[in-house]
């Protein structure tokens, strides 16, 4: 009796197995009846029927990645290798497609791969395979999902992962680069520069300003003293005249030049002698007066009626005033 009720065990056993069929998300099993397709099982469970329905495959729906490695020839004849990574997904409409029409179909993508790659590649040049590796990834991408979404493949994405020229090539090319940025930085360095030499300019030139209308008030305020110790003088003092306040002065200036150069430890030479201030004193009259007969006669000139004198009149007034102001000089 024990040995009747295991043998009916193990065969329930086997078809228990053999009819309940558990399929993993994002997959899906083939059922073959008598070894033709007969239908897709999905995630979850589901039941097959023993002896006559066999799962004949699973087929792996997610998004898998397939990395190529290509080497190929620019246009301006420099070889290059290019890594390119395209993500494949299987259409869940198309599963029974993707499992019976293609034996091997990754190799099948592979030599689309090479073929799109090794058909754009030529046509540029290597900076232009740089700057248009999006342009050479979208043709691939195009080229795949022309050929393959028949077959139930669905190209997701198609990336140039790596570009790498010869290493001869990629020298040449730091080389170049490196000299550019060298340049750049000399330029830059040159033209900090010339602005440090236009703000010292600027800032010498806002200096040197700065000194004169120091030095133009200094001398505004020395004449403006002047002004008021003349005017004091004359005010305290009714006979003085402003030309002896004005030599008062002077010879006040000339003493207490004389005591500040006494006053200095180095030693300095300086012809002196009493009569020298008196001399200079007569120099400033004899300068006013000669200013005074100069505009004197320059008045009487331009007085003259020449509209009543004739050519030569008028030539011998001009040369009279010419010798009178030179016989005042």
């Amino acid at each position: 009796m024990s040995v009747f009720f295991i043998a009916m065990l193990i065969i329930f056993l086997f078809f228990f197995f053999s009819t309940v069929k558990v399929v993993q998300e994002k997959s899906a099993k083939i059922v073959q009846r008598l070894g033709s397709f007969n239908r897709i099982l999905h995630p979850g469970i589901n039941f097959c029927v023993p002896l006559l329905e066999n799962i004949a495959g699973t087929v792996n729906l997610k998004v898998q990645q397939l990395d190529i490695h290509i080497e190929t020839k620019t246009k301006d004849d420099v070889f290059v290798k290019l890594q390119v990574s395209v993500h494949v997904q299987i259409m869940k409409s198309k599963v029974r497609e993707a499992f019976y029409e293609l034996d091997d179909p990754y190799s099948q993508i592979s030599s689309y791969i090479f073929d799109t790659v090794r058909a754009e590649v030529p046509k540029l040049e290597l900076d232009d395979v740089f700057a248009r590796k999006d342009d050479i990834a979208t043709a691939v991408k195009t080229e795949l999902s022309e050929h393959m979404e028949k077959y139930g493949y669905s190209i997701v994405q198609t990336l140039i992962t790596d570009i790498d020229p010869d290493a001869l090539v990629k020298e040449s090319m730091n080389r170049i680069n490196a000299a550019k940025r060298n340049k750049e930085a000399i330029s830059e360095d040159a033209e900090g520069r010339k602005i440090a030499k236009i703000k010292d300019a600027e800032a010498d030139k806002e200096s040197k300003r700065l000194q004169g209308e120091g030095v133009a008030d200094q001398r505004l305020a020395i004449i403006k003293g002047f002004a008021d110790s003349v005017e004091d003088f004359s005010n305290t003092l009714n006979d003085v005249s402003p030309i002896e306040i004005m030599q008062f002065v002077l010879l006040t200036q000339h003493y207490d030049t004389i005591k500040e150069i006494g006053e200095k430890n180095s030693s300095i030479i300086v012809p002196y002698s009493p009569g020298n201030l008196q001399n200079l004193q007569q120099q400033l009259m004899e300068g006013n007066l000669m200013a005074d007969e100069i505009n004197r006669l320059s008045k009487e000139r331009t007085k003259i009626p020449t509209s009543q004198k004739t050519f030569a009149q008028k030539e011998q007034s001009i040369l009279d005033i010419d010798k009178n102001i030179s016989d005042g000089l």
